[in-house]
């Protein structure tokens, strides 16, 4: 039992020894520094921390009800967050949506036909390729995509007509 206790006290020894020789650089540094210098490493510290912070806000991200609209012009509300990793443009996601015009006329949807719907990231109208890259499996958006970011100018069949503002309730359901 004195062993013991003495084996404890010599490894605790130690390591407070090990400690203290670890910090005796940063001491020295610390003692050598300006009034400047000390200002710097302070700012350096509190830019790191307020770093971190907006680090942590980032990944948690919007809240579920908020609205963001992106610098190019596409709004989005989160319905549902979802986790894990975003798709890349190369990703093949499966999704389930629905698309609307702002008269609210349906013009698609995978959940009438009773299955979602398999594509490239990349090989959608740019307002989806942007939403889909920011999105997470589980997350549920509604997307409003301006014209320059949907069909442009251009109508599609009957149903959407040219400069049309496009309305998406889009589900990401993986990652493929």
């Amino acid at each position: 039992m004195i062993l013991a206790g003495a084996l404890i006290l010599v490894a605790v020894g130690t390591y407070t020894l090990l400690q203290n020789e670890q910090q005796q650089p940063e001491k020295i540094q610390s003692m050598n520094q300006t009034p400047e210098e000390e200002k710097s490493v302070t700012e350096r510290t509190e830019s790191t921390s307020q770093g971190e912070e907006v680090k942590a806000q980032n990944e948690t991200g919007p809240k579920v009800g908020e609205t963001v609209e992106t610098s190019s012009g596409l709004k989005y509300q989160i319905l549902q967050k979802g986790e894990g990793n975003s798709p890349v443009e190369q990703s093949q996601v499966k999704v389930h949506y629905r698309g609307r015009l702002e008269d609210g006329t349906e013009f698609d949807s995978s959940y009438k036909r009773g299955q979602p719907a398999t594509f490239p990231v990349n090989g959608v109208i740019r307002g989806w390729t942007e939403a889909l890259m920011l999105m997470k499996p589980g997350d549920k958006w509604e997307l409003t995509i301006p014209p320059d970011l949907g069909y442009g100018s251009r109508a599609v069949g009957n149903v959407i007509p040219p400069n049309s503002t496009l309305i998406f309730e889009v589900e990401l359901m993986e990652i493929l």
